[in-house]
């Protein structure tokens, strides 16, 4: 498809009856006039125009491992990338965050909106990151969640400047890090709490996942322990008979599951990582639980966090009331080891409904909705926040057959969603 039926076809659903009767809806009036702008219809052109080296930034990208805590090395290439597209201040801060500067019209050290996509991944070190290409379809850990949106970002970049547009307000392009697991978005943190731009931010945009009709403007807080069970361990046959502290897991981890958790707001739990042990014939001394709790009211979490650890006591007494404790006691020890702001950015906000307008524009359906994203940090501060697709599919994120689709007309509609709300929040001259 050429570039120009490919901004045809984009904005196809918008034009459909326009000039008989403009829409009603002021949200998606302004948004018509973004879209239907010569300046728009250029930079998706060149979206469309550029998709294969996007395909391209995507594969490199993918093939630098980045586990948590260790994103160094994919770091320096995207700095690198940052710096090769033109924009000023490109730099990595103290956590590990790159980010560059899309000047706009207005004054320096003005207000900014920023653009980010998180350069980690679930993926332990050590884990193979080889793209595999069939027809359109990308598969390789990683590769959607979230090294499409980095790719994408530079896409943006090089399509504002293709179309010679001048924003109102300068644009903050990050990539981040410690978005996911253990990460606890250190980088989100970081960015908001000590960066340089910290008190500039005036919108944020969080691009994770694929999905173009989403926007998630509700923060999924979460709480997360790293639980320890001690006892004093002993052979399986000679000592049986003792406390054992696999054992007080296990009653844990049941009366856990034994908990009612609300739907709405939704609130969820999962067991989700066992450690210890030093021989099939020894009853052990020491094992570890990892938990991850989530909802989307604060209220909520609190009750379940309350909940839990009501339930790691019982497990301890139990353990030590059902076994012999000659040799010594169980113990359990519950460590917080992350822990999410739950929240959300109003519905009425602009940022929410530009950006469903947006979508509307470009024939999706806006799918509104929560989770737990880089979005969350900005929304806990008051700071208008959602989070968006970067187009097209995938599937079976967080897996080691995750994969995308890379077929350039639904990339390409995709994205130009994402660009769509970055200039109306940005405003153009």
């Amino acid at each position: 498809m050429s570039a120009v039926r490919l901004a045809t076809a984009v904005l196809a659903v918008l034009t459909m009856g326009a000039a008989a009767k403009p829409p009603a809806n002021p949200d998606d009036a302004a948004m018509a006039k973004i879209v239907s702008s010569a300046q728009f219809k250029t930079a998706v052109a060149t979206l469309d125009r550029e998709h294969e080296r996007t395909v391209a930034d995507i594969v490199t990208l993918t093939e630098i491992p980045a586990p948590p805590f260790k994103e160094a090395a994919k770091g320096k290439a995207y700095m690198a990338m940052l710096k090769a597209h033109g924009l000023s201040d490109v730099e990595m801060d103290a956590e590990g965050n790159v980010m560059g500067l899309r000047r706009g019209a207005g004054p320096a050290g003005g207000p900014v909106v920023v653009l980010a996509a998180h350069q980690d991944t679930v993926f332990p070190e050590g884990t193979a990151v080889k793209v595999r290409r069939d027809g359109t379809r990308l598969s390789a850990p990683g590769v959607g969640d979230d090294t499409r949106s980095l790719a994408v970002v530079l896409a943006y970049i090089r399509a504002l400047d293709a179309a010679k547009i001048r924003t109102k307000t300068d644009i903050l392009f990050v990539g981040d890090v410690g978005e996911e697991g253990p990460g606890d978005l250190r980088g989100m943190r970081y960015l908001f709490g000590k960066g340089k731009y910290k008190d500039r931010i005036k919108a944020f945009f969080s691009m994770d996942g694929n999905e173009a009709q989403r926007v998630t403007y509700g923060a999924v807080g979460s709480r997360r322990y790293r639980v320890a069970f001690h006892g004093p361990g002993g052979h399986s046959y000679g000592a049986f008979g003792i406390v054992n502290p696999m054992a007080a897991m296990g009653y844990a981890v049941t009366q856990l599951y034994e908990t009612k958790v609300p739907t709405t707001p939704k609130t969820t739990f999962a067991a989700s990582v066992v450690s210890g042990g030093v021989s099939v014939n020894s009853i052990p001394a020491d094992v570890t639980l990892e938990v991850d709790m989530r909802s989307e009211s604060k209220d909520e979490l609190a009750r379940l966090d309350a909940r839990f650890l009501e339930v790691l006591k019982a497990a301890e007494v139990h353990e030590n009331a059902a076994r012999d404790t000659r040799f010594g006691k169980i113990t359990v020890t519950p460590k917080l080891i992350g822990e999410r702001p739950t929240g959300a950015t109003s519905p009425d906000a602009q940022i929410v409904r530009t950006t469903a307008a947006a979508a509307r524009a470009l024939g999706y359906t806006p799918d509104l909705g929560a989770s737990s994203t880089d979005s969350n940090i900005p929304i806990s501060l008051g700071i208008p926040a959602v989070t968006i697709g970067s187009g097209g599919t995938g599937g079976r994120a967080h897996s080691l057959d995750e994969w995308i689709d890379v077929a350039k007309p639904e990339s390409v509609r995709g994205m130009s969603v994402g660009l769509a709300a970055l200039l109306a929040m940005a405003g153009v001259q």
